[in-house]
């Protein structure tokens, strides 16, 4: 991804004169790693490899053993893959990857949410199954820095990731392609010992132990090699942990809550001194407003329509600036008052409109996945 601008034009070329693609792409993706983009260089990768796998064969034709280059293969695609399981791991298991479903997603209907945004809500809302997700990562991602335990490691990683790009292909994630090669070069790793496994797991067999092939046989250059590894792992671990916890404290809601923080229902919304009346055509009546981090807060009109808003509160004075990303920012144009706990007004100007809301907080444990907890012990399916 680093090096895609500077192969830009001539694969951009490669798509469009030999793929047959007729309408225009980015090179970045946009975060997706399925773009057509991706596939063109998957494309070229593989005509590389043929013709270059050819030419090799037709210049060294009498050579029965690669056992140095695979050697350095193999350990090529374990640190890949090592690096790849901590980050995706360490990222799950602090709930950096998947959030619990945030205010908008708990009053969006099922029925429009996408593929994507289903898995993304399913994996955010229970932190234990993303806990134990992302800890299988990197159970398998540390067993394949030893060579002795890097069958178990790539078996882990093929069993994990198999079940990663499943949910890829099914709920239309972009993240197929490598998740389908994380499971190929685990796999490459795994045949390796394929014949033992298979005798031990399959034909009920004995196997006999034997030594790992190195091109270096220097007891000094391994035994320098096992101190690095004893101290880079743990390195690795701690920050990984470190790091993690940072992004968890700079992501969760629970550590920006602003003063205001809910999910607020309009009961009154007085617009230019007139009542409007809750219709569900109108796309300009406040039907709840969503106050989940700080600095920000998101208006859901009666049409559903999410129009987000710069809301920045002043508690000292109660007034809020509340102006849209289209609109001209407006020092504290808004004032409230909190009557109750759970009830809120507000009024002020957005541009040249002046209006007056009277709010109630929802109840959270009104939404059935966030007060459902965990039970040992269930009579009958809780199934809402």
């Amino acid at each position: 991804m680093f090096t895609s601008s500077l192969f830009e034009t001539p694969f951009k070329w490669i798509g469009k004169s030999l793929l047959g693609f007729s309408y225009n792409f980015d090179v970045s993706g946009y975060g997706s790693g399925d773009n057509t983009y991706a596939y063109i260089t998957l494309f070229v990768n593989f005509v590389l490899a043929v013709i270059i796998t050819f030419l090799w064969s037709v210049l060294k034709p009498n050579r029965k053993e690669y056992n140095k280059a695979f050697y350095w293969f193999l350990v090529v695609l374990r640190v890949f893959i090592i690096l790849a399981m901590l980050l995706y791991g360490f990222v799950k298991v602090f709930q950096i990857q998947f959030q619990p479903p945030s205010f908008v997603k708990l009053l969006q209907p099922l029925g429009e949410f996408s593929p994507m945004g289903l898995a993304w809500t399913y994996m955010g809302y229970s932190k234990g199954f993303g806990m134990f997700a992302g800890v299988m990562e990197i159970l398998g991602g540390v067993l394949l820095i030893w060579r002795r335990t890097s069958t178990l490691g790539a078996f882990i990683v093929i069993g994990v990731m198999t079940q990663v790009a499943m949910m890829n292909l099914m709920f239309d994630i972009p993240v197929k392609l490598f998740s389908i090669h994380l499971i190929l070069m685990a796999s490459i790793i795994f045949m390796t010992d394929i014949k033992r496994f298979l005798a031990v797991f399959i034909k009920n067999k004995s196997t006999e132990a034997y030594d790992f092939y190195h091109p270096e046989t220097s007891k000094s250059y391994h035994k320098t090699i096992s101190i690095i590894k004893k101290i880079t792992l743990p390195i690795l671990l701690i920050a990984g942990c470190a790091l993690g916890y940072l992004g968890q404290l700079n992501i969760s809601d629970q550590n920006h809550r602003p003063a205001l923080y809910g999910i607020w229902e309009t009961k009154t919304f007085i617009k230019n001194n007139d009542t409007i009346p809750p219709l569900t055509t109108d796309s300009h009546r406040w039907r709840y407003l969503l106050i989940e981090r700080k600095g920000k807060a998101v208006v859901k009109t009666m049409t559903d329509k999410l129009v987000r808003h710069t809301f920045e509160t002043d508690t000292t004075e109660n007034k809020i600036s509340i102006y849209s990303q289209y609109s001209i920012k407006d020092s504290l144009n808004f004032e409230f008052d909190l009557p109750k706990p759970n009830l809120l007004k507000l009024w002020g100007k957005i541009e040249s409109d002046s209006i007056f809301v009277t709010l109630k907080k929802k109840d959270l444990n009104e939404f059935h996945l966030h007060s459902r907890g965990f039970n040992w012990i269930n009579e009958r399916p809780y199934n809402k």
